[in-house]
């Protein structure tokens, strides 16, 4: 019989054993048995090789517009600029056939185009032919296609978040699982995967860039966060969510934080324009000179499409359901209304990084700054979510329980915002198995296992090398109201599914259920988004080791 001196040091063990983020999880399971080990290069490549093959799996569906003529979709889109970039000049990359899918994303999109457009040709020079490819939709091309998302997350994304774990992990005490625990729990959300994977886009590039720009904040390495950040935005406009909260955080650093810096300060804005200049250069030189330049920026921010273009789950577009803007407003007005919306939304969190530019504070700030844009901002798609799903995932190296809890929630929900757009995509398989299979790896369906199952069938350390404590949860918080609406927000998704997919709706209403989804979405989003500044501002006066 043990005494109830080692029970306590046993229970005193297990308390801090229980700051490893997702402790008693699947993911914890599986990773367990390389914690003792000296050298932890195993579980980063087991990690990353699994990542990879997820990842694979789920291309192997279908993408975006297949066999939808005559426009088809984003796939089609794609292969179609690397089609433009290596057979036109610079000169008309920005102006050829503009209705048929023509460049609107900034430079680097173009030369990222070029370069994998002038491999794939390489290979089979029919998959990229001037006009005659269009449409093209053959079993090799697609898996080229494939290949070159997965070639540039490997490149841009996956390193950039396994360092920032590990950073965070470092200057947090957590263990070397523990760091790799985390960075399983960012690459295996299931969002990006099957936006990039499935849909098809190059999300991971844009989204790499600024883990990079937050891995040399971290670092202090600031004109080298400058460049990165404008790489980010040179390759997709949608980083200039992020961009009120970096510029805060670099001027509070030259300003406020240790008093005033002029060469940091020189240095930054030095980078930041070598930077614009070395991607904006080769359209002024090899294409019409400004026209060009003025040409890419009119493609990059296109307002004459409208407010909103299609059902997101943003303030616009839910309650446009009672007030119709379009009708009440002009297109300028709706321009200044939501400027000034976004303003307001993203002016505390700018504040606050500018008087206390603090490094933990970093993930809450761009969060509350990039969910200010999805929400309140002109022209947003549901595919934006991307954007302030990214520092909210990056969360995950938290221990904190409410704060892996409330960020697990909002990448469901974010998920759950994109199932219109995956299951016009014929993607609904892939949609529940990655919803499951990342949710059930965290240990969301930890309530069922090993309750419900042998342990023989439950992934898990041997018993004999743990305490008798070892014991999982559900990831809810511990506040009784957030758990009443989360677990009430994941009964109304499950119900709405079930109407979408067994109910028509009434023929006055063919978009009843998509509606729904974006305003069980918004409702969500407005919640988290308030919890986050409440986060934010409760962390301002505090330190790392309290994310």
């Amino acid at each position: 019989m043990p005494s109830k001196t080692s029970k306590k040091v046993e229970k005193a063990q297990a308390d801090n054993t229980a700051e490893e983020s997702f402790y008693a999880s699947p993911l914890y399971d599986f990773l367990y048995p390389f914690k003792p080990v000296g050298s932890q290069w195993l579980p980063e490549y087991i990690i990353i090789l699994f990542a990879v093959i997820i990842r694979c799996a789920i291309g192997l569906g279908p993408y975006s517009g297949q066999s939808v003529k005559p426009m088809h979709g984003d796939f089609e889109a794609q292969r179609h600029w690397l089609e433009i970039t290596q057979h036109l000049p610079i000169s008309q990359w920005y102006y050829f056939d503009l209705e048929y899918w023509g460049l609107d994303y900034p430079p680097l999109t173009a030369y990222h185009s070029y370069i994998l457009g002038k491999l794939g040709s390489l290979i089979n020079p029919d998959w990229f032919a001037l006009n005659v490819s269009r449409g093209l939709e053959s079993n090799d091309l697609k898996t080229y296609m494939r290949f070159t998302v997965i070639l540039s997350e490997v490149i841009f994304y996956i390193p950039a978040v396994v360092y920032f774990t590990k950073w965070v992990g470092r200057h947090r005490g957590l263990s070397p699982v523990g760091q790799f625990i985390a960075a399983a729990a960012i690459l295996f959300q299931p969002a990006l995967m099957l936006i990039d994977h499935g849909h098809f886009q190059y999300n991971c590039v844009m989204l790499g860039f600024t883990v990079y720009a937050i891995n040399s904040l971290m670092d202090e390495f600031y004109a080298p966060a400058a460049a990165c950040f404008v790489l980010s935005i040179c390759f997709k406009q949608m980083a200039l969510y992020y961009s009120p909260i970096f510029f805060a955080y670099l001027l509070g650093r030259c300003v406020f934080k240790t008093g005033i810096r002029f060469p940091r300060f020189l240095s930054i804005a030095m980078a930041t324009i070598a930077t614009f200049l070395v991607m904006y250069i080769p359209l002024y030189i090899m294409g019409s000179g400004s026209q060009n330049v003025l040409q890419s920026v009119h493609r990059i921010f296109p307002f004459a499409r409208g407010i909103f273009e299609d059902k997101v789950a943003n303030f616009w577009c839910v309650t446009n359901i009672f007030v119709k803007y379009k009708q009440l407003f002009t297109q300028q007005q709706l321009q200044l209304y939501s400027l000034l919306a976004t303003a307001l939304g993203f002016l505390p969190a700018v504040v606050l990084v500018l008087l206390y530019p603090k490094k933990h504070l970093v993930p809450f700030a761009l969060a509350a700054c990039s969910m200010s844009f999805f929400l309140f901002s002109f022209q947003v798609h549901e595919k934006t979510i991307l954007v302030p799903l990214l520092p909210i995932t990056l969360l995950y190296t938290s221990t904190n329980w409410d704060v892996l809890s409330l960020v697990s929630w909002i990448n469901n929900v974010g998920l759950f915002t994109l199932w219109p757009l995956l299951k016009k995509d014929g993607l609904a398989l892939q949609y529940c198995v990655c919803f499951a299979f990342c949710n059930w790896l965290i240990g969301n369906f930890s309530f069922v296992t090993p309750t419900f199952l042998p342990k023989f069938l439950t992934p898990g350390p041997s018993v004999s090398s743990v305490d008798s404590n070892y014991r999982r949860r559900s990831l809810l918080p511990k506040s009784i109201i957030w758990k009443l609406i989360i677990v009430g927000s994941y009964i109304s998704m499950g119900a709405i599914h079930v109407l979408d997919m067994f109910v028509a709706p009434p023929l006055n209403y063919p978009d009843l259920w998509v509606i729904l989804n974006c305003t069980l979405g918004f409702g969500c989003f407005m919640l988290f988004w308030l919890w986050n500044y409440y986060k934010l501002f409760s962390l301002a006066g505090q330190s790392l080791q309290q994310l």
